[in-house]
């Protein structure tokens, strides 16, 4: 399903402010929030879109990617839109608060085992290891269950007790005319429980952070930008749910003298005139070393040789691209007496030809003919 302009979707304009991207998602939200629509599917589908639009477009360097270059631009910063009420109540809660002075953070109770957060990790890496691949190794920082208390919060023997203020419920709703939402309990903070004692190694927390070194296997072929995907790698999750996963956003060194475009290599020889004249066999570096290209005769400053299967590897299919070379004449420069005389005499046996006699018109032959024209 394509998704709608985010501008679209809230009604402001492009250029619009924050304040006034932060009013239309208020009068959304109120329109078609849950608790005024119940059972009501196209608008649960309207406050997902309308909360979704407004995450992005709240956030400068989200809209930044979003003005320049739509939803694409949104891939690799780890937002994929909203699933369920939870997390958009998670993430705008403080939101609410303001839209309906609700005091305390507002936030929906999970209850349940929750998936564990997606982490990102930037890593640099040679342009030979992108053609080549490679295995990496690598250290991240990243939350995992503290093992004084086996990820609890709390030491053995002294369990949570349910709180008193909101009854385990975690939440106390409050009304407000016809629209009623639920807030966090402040005394508890969403959980349900009060701990008399907390775990010293995690402080509560459940949680410690902890240096992970990790292997990770590049395939030829990546690109900039390119993400690798560590299957349970990222933060750990609550409540016995899994582990997130961690991306890793490769970001490709330039190399000295290839250039790249998707799968082609592309770079630049110089020849003789000799060569470019006469034709010639030439040794032209590549990936794997170096490999003879052969230079037909009467090649010009500008032609584009192609070397097959001299590319990069596509990293899907393991099929090699092709490398352009773009060949330049080198003028000579420096000549000695004698050279400069066989270089004149050779000037005046080709006459012409010296600059070509083609039957298509050409950048000398229109010189040429200006000149016998206008200036004799």
């Amino acid at each position: 399903m394509t998704k709608r302009d985010y501008y679209e979707v809230l009604g402001v304009a492009r250029n619009a402010s924050d304040d006034e991207i932060k009013k239309a998602y208020r009068q959304m939200a109120l329109q078609y929030h849950p608790d005024r629509n119940p059972g009501n599917a196209e608008a649960e589908e309207s406050f997902k879109e309308a909360s979704e639009a407004y995450e992005v477009l709240r956030d400068p360097e989200k809209r930044g990617l979003y003005d320049r270059y739509g939803h694409d631009g949104l891939r690799n910063t780890g937002f994929q839109g909203f699933t369920n009420f939870d997390e958009i109540f998670s993430s705008f809660s403080s939101i609410f608060e303001d839209f309906f002075d609700m005091g305390p953070r507002t936030r929906r109770r999970r209850t349940g085992p929750m998936r564990g957060d997606d982490l990102r990790y930037d890593l640099q890496i040679e342009f030979m290891t992108a053609a080549k691949g490679d295995t990496k190794k690598v250290e991240i920082e990243k939350e995992e269950s503290c093992e004084t208390c086996g990820g609890m919060g709390y030491p053995e023997g002294s369990p949570p007790t349910a709180c008193n203020v909101c009854g385990g419920a975690g939440q106390v709703r409050r009304t407000q005319g016809f629209f009623s939402i639920a807030t966090t309990c402040s005394q508890c903070r969403g959980s349900g429980v009060v701990y008399s004692e907390v775990c010293k190694g995690c402080r509560g927390s459940a949680r410690i952070l902890k240096k992970k070194p990790l292997s990770l296997k590049i395939p030829p072929g990546v690109d900039h930008g390119s993400q690798l995907r560590l299957v349970g790698e990222g933060g750990p999750g609550r409540n016995g749910g899994p582990p997130g996963d961690l991306y890793v956003v490769l970001h490709v060194e330039p190399h000295e003298f290839f250039e790249r475009d998707g799968d082609r290599l592309i770079c630049q020889i110089p020849i003789s005139f000799p060569q470019a004249a006469l034709g010639a066999e030439i040794e032209v570096p590549t990936l794997d070393g170096t490999d003879v290209l052969k230079i037909p005769r009467g090649t010009q400053t500008g032609d584009v040789l192609r070397m097959r299967g001299q590319g990069m590897p596509n990293v899907r299919s393991g099929r090699k691209g092709d490398l352009q070379v773009h060949v330049f004449v080198k003028t000579p420069t420096g000549l000695d007496e004698r050279q400069e005389e066989l270089l004149s005499e050779l000037g005046e046996l080709l006459g012409d030809k010296a600059i070509g006699e083609d039957k298509e018109p050409t950048p000398f032959s229109k010189v040429k003919d200006y000149i016998k024209k206008n200036l004799r």
